[in-house]
């Protein structure tokens, strides 16, 4: 049997921190490692604990979630991130994803769905819910010229025609499995394009990817 998936809570309401603690002890391939109250403690606890998965609250007294998710990032090798909270405004699930989170999810999502999430980004899938898509498309929509997207497209240069291809069907939320069928691609020559994605872009995981592929307007499906 394969080691269960570390997951670490950060939230500053302790009824929060306990009742997400006994929802994932349900699941018998998840161990919650810990919990902090605050994003100033995130960095030592997972020098401590090791956790794959870190759920994330946005709202703390001392340090946000966004600027821990941030400094967590930045390291070499850091967890995945998933941001559980009560805000969804387009602002904070953009910062989340610049930021390099791999997953955004509300309080109220249900149980199992808040647990398939944490597998999906421990296996290196991105949780790109069909509402943070809308919300990522229209923000495209609505910035119209941008610098952004010139930057965007300019990064996006740099690929080769089955790299650009690859980013596209990241960018509208597809699985590695689903890329290989759509590609007629092995599910390991799609992870190897998604490896040199973000090494020749500099980008953390898939969902800067995404994020990217939106900025630069490229969400039409491939021909």
């Amino acid at each position: 049997m394969d080691s269960p998936i570390r997951v670490l809570i950060v939230d500053d309401d302790a009824l929060v921190r306990a009742g997400l603690s006994m929802m994932l002890a349900g699941a018998e391939d998840l161990t919650v490692v810990g919990d902090v109250a605050d994003g100033t403690e995130v960095i030592p606890a997972v020098n401590e604990l090791r956790p794959d998965v870190v759920l994330m609250d946005i709202r703390m007294p001392r340090m946000d979630g966004l600027a821990a998710t941030e400094r967590l990032r930045a390291r070499r090798e850091p967890p995945e991130i998933i941001i559980l909270t009560t805000f969804d405004s387009d602002d904070h699930i953009l910062r989340a994803m610049r930021a390099g989170a791999s997953g955004f999810l509300l309080k109220h999502t249900p149980p199992p769905e808040i647990i398939r999430a944490i597998r999906q980004v421990a296996a290196g899938e991105p949780m790109l819910s069909p509402a943070v898509m809308r919300k990522m498309m229209s923000y495209v929509a609505d910035t119209g010229v941008d610098p952004r997207r010139d930057r965007a497209r300019a990064l996006l240069d740099r690929l080769s025609e089955g790299e650009r291809a690859v980013a596209a069907l990241v960018g509208r939320g597809r699985t590695n499995s689903e890329i290989g069928r759509e590609l007629s691609l092995s599910v390991a020559t799609v992870k190897a394009y998604v490896s040199r994605l973000l090494t020749k872009l500099e980008l953390n995981n898939r969902v800067q990817i995404a994020l990217l592929v939106h900025d630069a307007g490229l969400t039409e499906p491939t021909e």
